[in-house]
Order: structure tokens, then sequence, then C-alpha cells
């Protein structure tokens, strides 16, 4: 059962609509994260859940949203994982047909490529990449990226590499590789990492809106989608409208993985449209992204802490669905 109940939102709602309740609401959310940063690390750990998702849905309602391209290469192992699973049940040969919506710099993109065709040599792979920015789609083809973490800003031949690399980084987009993964990723030249052109190979790049219509007929029935990490940037009626798009570019019966959202959106719109929550290593996935955790319940994106005790947990804490035959 949700801790903040349908009508409490609905009256906080309302008190952001006017100038005067957003400034009470402004009030009781500060006053909120103080006795929250104040309270003992011990109690927010075992006991603090409850009151953590009533303070971060006041965030939420509260917050200014707005996109990022931050992202990290091997952003989430579990996660990749669990693709290799999936697609290594396919019989060799099959054409896999992925999709990446908001693909940002590429990184998670050439993550998944590396992974999948590391694993399952036998398969072929058929990779679309899809940002609403042009500027960050061209960056993220060339797949080159600059090693020099923070701001230098002396880096005469790399400026433009180091600056695209470094955009909205609050971390080192390469923190969670290892000095052999690296090694198996990139060509290494001087500053500069360039992702190697075996897995570079056969990734369509394009511009393009997670919210437009036209998408599914652009794309095409896809095996697999990944939208992650943008609609949680995004109020919820425009999210779940979104989300509902989405799903029309998965073919049926294939997979949606979607992290890095509201999940009382995708709660909503999983029930909705019959979604099959994917149960294998559900937990892992959900706490496999240590930025996001990191954010809760403080910030509107961060990710509430896993809990197997309410009716709906597995559907809440799934980050990967598969598709209804019908919708």
């Amino acid at each position: 059962m949700p801790v903040v109940s349908d009508w409490s939102s609905r009256i906080f709602a309302r008190c952001a609509a006017s100038k005067v309740g957003r400034r009470c609401l402004g009030a009781y959310v500060f006053h909120s994260r103080r006795i929250w940063n104040h309270l003992p690390a011990s109690f927010r750990q075992l006991s603090g859940h409850a009151y953590g998702r009533h303070l971060n849905a006041l965030v939420r309602i509260q917050a200014e949203r707005q996109q990022y391209f931050a992202t990290f290469f091997l952003r989430n192992r579990p996660e990749l994982e669990l693709m290799r699973r999936l697609v290594d049940q396919k019989a060799p040969g099959s054409t896999i047909n992925l999709s990446v919506l908001a693909c940002s710099k590429g990184a998670e993109v050439y993550s998944v490529a590396w992974i999948l065709r590391t694993a399952c040599p036998d398969l072929n792979f058929r990779i679309q990449a899809v940002d609403i920015s042009q500027e960050i789609v061209d960056f993220a083809k060339r797949g080159i990226y600059s090693l020099t973490n923070g701001d230098t800003g002396a880096i005469a031949n790399n400026e433009d590499v180091h600056r695209n690399t470094q955009r909205d980084q609050n971390a080192w987009i390469f923190e969670r590789v290892t000095a052999d993964e690296m090694e198996s990723l990139f060509e290494i030249q001087g500053d500069q990492a360039e992702v190697k052109p075996w897995i570079k190979q056969g990734i369509s790049w394009l511009r393009g809106d997670a919210a437009d219509p036209e998408l599914p007929g652009i794309l095409g029935p896809q095996d697999i989608v990944l939208a992650k990490n943008f609609l949680c940037h995004m109020k919820p009626r425009p999210a779940e409208r979104c989300l509902r798009n989405i799903a029309r570019t998965v073919k049926p019966g294939g997979y949606l993985f979607v992290s890095g959202i509201d999940l009382d959106v995708r709660t909503r719109v999983a029930r909705d449209l019959r979604w099959t929550p994917v149960q294998d290593l559900i937990r892992e996935i959900h706490e496999g992204d240590v930025s996001l955790r990191r954010g809760w319940p403080l910030e509107y994106w961060g990710l509430e802490p896993f809990c197997d005790t309410g009716a709906d947990w597995r559907i809440r804490y799934a980050s990967a669905f598969q598709i209804a035959e019908t919708q």
C-alpha cells in the first residue's frame, strides 16, 4: 500500500499548483529533509523505508525536472547478465533486434554490444541507438572518450571530446570498468579511449524522440528495448504517455528494460498493459546502479530500497518485463 495515499497526494499536488502552496510545500519538504538527515543511519536503513517513500513522493511533486546526459560504461552488471541469459535462449544464427532509447553518450549501447557479442558470437545483433539530441548522437557514434577525469580545461587537441565525455558527469564515466575490461573494450591512444571497431560495427545511430508516436514504425518490431534513466526526468503524466508509446516498439513476447523512472508510473503501466515482470535477478538489477540508490529519498530521481514485503513487490521492483502478446 502506498505510504502517501491518493487523497493526500492530490492535496500536495494542488498545493504545488499555487504560488503560496508551493512555498508551503517547499518549507515542509525543507524541514522533512532536515529530519531525514538527522535520523540515525541504522534507522534509515532498517525502519525508515515508509518515511523515505513519503519524503521522496513530496520531493517528486515539488521537483523541477530536467534531462541529463550523465552515464557510465557497464552501468548495471546484473542487468547486462539478464540480457545475456535472455538472448542465450535463441537458436544459433538468430537475429536479435535491440534498441536503446535515450542512448546519451553511447556508453550503455557499447556496453550492451560488447557483452552480448562476446557471450553470443553465433547470434546477429541489429542495434539501434536513439537520442533526442543530434549533438550527443554524433558524439556517441564516434565512440571516442576522454580518459582525463575532471575539468582540466587545458586539452588543446581533445577539447570537444573531453567536454562531451565530462558533460553532466559527477563521477568518471569509466569508474565501473576494470583494467582488463578497458583493454577489451577500447583502443587507447594517449588520453583518449576509442571503442573497438568490432563493437561499433552494425550499430545504427538515430535522432529521435521516445514520445513520438511514429517511433515504433521507424524502429520496427524489437526483441529487446532499453528505456533507462530518462523517464524519471519527466513529470508523471508525460512519462506515462511516453512509456506506453515505448511499449509499442517491443514485439509481442519481447522484453522491455525500463529503469530510472517513478516506480508508481512504471507499476501502473505494467499492470494496465499486463506486462510480466522478469523475476530472474530482480533484486540484483534493482540495486545494480549505485548512483540511483545514492539519491534516495532526497532527489526526485533517487531509487527506493528493495522491499519484498508488499503484495505488489514483484511488479514494483522489476526492471525488465516481457510484453504481453496483445496490448
